[in-house]
């Protein structure tokens, strides 16, 4: 760790000259490292603030390589009452951030031991932590095999959410579905154990 200390000695011989000389190079230098940081501060968004949303040229972007995802299939994921089931890409948002959880695609097109000891479906699933900025680039990123039933997109609540952020949460949550209609990406949200 790197100490700062001013000398504030008058010189009484050459080689307390070379001393203070010394430490009064060493407080100048401290004091150039430490200026930016002193400068920048600290950066944290207030505690009722909405993340920013995505820029316009970031969703137009995501949203030429999300059309490559064919349409939803209704029929397909009505049927689905659980997200433990769920195989396209979910969001569980929370107040500051939102998690994308994703199931790749099984590289084997075998039918032999699916889902069993050598070919679990935990280990082809994923969790990343996005930015609401930052969700158009993440979904861009999905492969188009880990969309089974279409450019659909499951959306959840954090589990265990205080109640002086729950307004926080729902902002984000509509923000969130409002990013994802720019996207062309249909929403199907799940709220106290039931799909809506």
């Amino acid at each position: 760790m790197l100490v700062c200390e001013p000398m504030f000695v008058l010189p009484t011989s050459s080689s307390s000259t070379q001393f203070s000389l010394r430490a009064a190079l060493a407080s100048a230098a401290c004091l150039a490292l430490l200026t930016p940081l002193l400068l920048a501060g600290c950066n944290r968004a207030a505690a009722g603030t909405t993340p920013t949303a995505a820029s316009a040229q970031a969703i137009e972007a995501a949203r030429e390589q999300l059309d490559l995802i064919p349409p939803p299939s209704k029929s397909r994921y009505m049927a689905v009452h659980s997200l433990t089931t769920w195989e396209n890409p979910y969001l569980t948002v929370q107040q500051n951030m939102a998690t994308l959880h994703i199931t790749l695609a099984d590289a084997n097109p075998s039918d032999v031991g699916v889902g069993g000891m050598l070919r679990p479906v935990a280990a082809r699933q994923q969790a990343l932590t996005v930015r609401l900025s930052d969700l158009p680039a993440a979904l861009d990123a999905v492969p188009e095999n880990s969309w089974p039933y279409g450019r659909v997109i499951a959306i959840e609540e954090a589990h265990d959410t205080p109640a002086s952020d729950r307004p926080a949460v729902r902002r984000n949550i509509e923000a969130t579905i409002k990013t994802l209609g720019d996207l062309g990406v249909v929403v199907y949200e799940w709220t106290d154990g039931a799909f809506r």
